[in-house]
């Protein structure tokens, strides 16, 4: 099992860019930045002023709230994402990709450093789990991917969607599985926060199970990952 690396533990001072939507690890974002503060925090990244190009995603609590001028407004666990492309349009806006790194704790919220909101935070490892055996742990990974494959199945055609690679990381199986389906917002923040990599798997398997089978009843199914365009935007204060 995977135990917690170094530099997924301690403290650290991030950016954060609060959004209506729940980013996993190891899952892309693509982001439109146009307003100012937002426009800064690209400009800084790409100039390195932030180190390694990393900054915060954290979770709006509802969807009114339209400016976070406390911890209260925003989830108490977020993901770091990391900037690896940008195209700055003529009129100053943004256009960037980013790949999700870490998850992380808000400790503290700072907003008057900069123009964009700075949090102090704790990274949030995960948990080490030992004494489980092999066979186990493969007889886990094989239901949820059967489990993701029946969500496939159900909501899209077969040259929409692929099996996530399989490297043996258990750790990162339960965010593969889950990155391009369309979990509710409450059942992602859940993924993120937990801790037990095992367990994560079991919620993951559990979820997509539940997905499928709304979809086969409803007969209703979702637009492709590659055709939701505009529609999966997130929400943001951007």
């Amino acid at each position: 099992m995977t135990e917690p690396s170094e530099e997924s533990t301690g403290k650290a001072i991030l950016p954060l860019f609060p959004l209506q939507t729940v980013l996993l690890p190891g899952t892309h974002l693509p982001l439109h930045i146009f307003e100012p503060r937002y426009r800064q925090l690209m400009t800084d990244l790409v100039g390195d002023v932030i180190p390694d190009r990393e900054f915060g995603v954290i979770a709006l609590r509802t969807p009114v709230i339209r400016e976070v001028s406390g911890p209260e407004h925003v989830h108490e666990v977020g993901c770091s994402t990391v900037l690896r492309e940008a195209k700055r349009l003529p009129d100053g806006r943004f256009d960037v990709v980013t790949t999700a790194r870490r998850r992380f704790r808000l400790l503290e919220l700072d907003r008057v450093s900069a123009p964009y909101l700075i949090g102090s935070v704790e990274w949030v490892p995960d948990d080490r789990v030992s004494s489980v055996p092999g066979e186990t742990v493969t007889r886990l990974a094989d239901v949820a991917k059967a489990a993701h494959r029946r969500y496939c199945e159900s909501a899209w055609h077969a040259d929409d969607w692929t099996t996530p690679p399989d490297d043996g990381d258990i750790a990162a199986l339960a965010y593969r599985l889950t990155a391009d389906c369309l979990l509710p917002f409450e059942d992602r923040q859940h993924l993120l926060e937990e801790t037990n990599p095992l367990r994560r798997l079991r919620i993951a398997c559990r979820l997509l199970t539940r997905e499928a089978g709304f979809l086969n009843t409803l007969g209703a199914v979702p637009m492709p990952p590659g055709e939701l365009g505009e529609f999966t935007r997130p929400s943001n204060l951007n």
